[in-house]
């Protein structure tokens, strides 16, 4: 049974996901349709990209991806298709299939060029899913596109490292449902400029000289629950998809806060890495 997953904007109040879903299940009935999220915030490319960098590898191999970020055709946002891991991929060309790309070379990439046999206003639902059905029927990408070699990059991806490599400058690119904050500084890239050395992380008025390994290494059991106080202390950690996080511990915006309301960072924020000279 093939595997059609959704990762879009579309909210839960509009019709547009389950128009979709609809549209699926019309010509394969049989498919198994996953929903990823339609909650990413709207025209948000790093977000969708954080999203599904950290998703897709959990599905079987040969799951088919729809993404519905900012997929309105134009001249400078073509359709593509491409293999990349054993999966598939269909969304436009926006730099939101870019942070997978820049570890993992595609397999083969084409730019869809059906839109002559399709009229739309809703390109996901009338040419995404056709291409998805396709695919999951065993047909070939280029059948319904033309092969290309690259595609568009999403800007500030990599973080940037100073001449003498005493510091990292990222970004922010994500605040998940607790309100941490994601930079694009990955563990791997981090270590390589590291070198072992001292570090202090830096955002905004806040700073950080440890990565814990999980978020509660910073309690210290030693002391009684009623004397710990550990809710809403700031801390730092590589996360599930080993990105560096500044997190809040047991963060509730409703309550203690969070690491983007305590700390006012939000998506682009700059999150800088000092390191210190022995």
């Amino acid at each position: 049974m093939a595997i059609i997953t959704l990762t879009t904007d579309f909210g839960e109040k509009d019709h547009f996901a389950g128009a979709t879903k609809g549209a699926i299940y019309s010509e394969l009935p049989d498919v198994k349709i996953v929903d990823i999220s339609h909650s990413v915030s709207p025209f948000n490319i790093p977000e969708a990209g954080y999203i599904i960098q950290n998703a897709y590898s959990s599905f079987p191999k040969g799951t088919i991806h729809i993404i519905g970020i900012d997929s309105e055709i134009n001249q400078e946002n073509k359709h593509i298709a491409l293999k990349l891991d054993d999966h598939y991929f269909i969304c436009a060309n926006n730099g939101i299939i870019s942070m997978i790309c820049s570890e993992i070379m595609p397999e083969k990439i084409v730019e869809i060029n059906i839109h002559d046999k399709i009229q739309t206003s809703f390109p996901v639902l009338d040419v995404f899913v056709k291409v998805a059905c396709h695919i999951a029927r065993g047909g070939t990408l280029e059948v319904i596109g033309k092969p290309i070699n690259e595609i568009k990059p999403i800007k500030n991806i990599v973080p940037y490292v100073n001449d003498d490599k005493t510091q990292i400058i990222g970004s922010v690119i994500y605040v998940d449902n607790y309100g941490n904050v994601i930079t694009n500084i990955k563990r791997d890239f981090f270590e390589t400029i590291q070198k072992g050395r001292a570090f202090e992380i830096s955002a905004r008025n806040y700073k950080f000289k440890t990565i814990f390994k999980k978020y509660s290494d910073i309690v210290n059991f030693k002391i009684p629950e009623e004397k710990r106080f550990d809710e809403g202390r700031g801390l730092v950690v590589f996360n599930s998809g080993d990105f560096l996080e500044i997190a809040v511990y047991k963060s509730n915006s409703a309550t203690i806060g969070s690491a983007s309301s305590l700390m006012g960072l939000g998506i682009m924020d700059t999150v800088s890495v000092n390191f210190i000279k022995e």
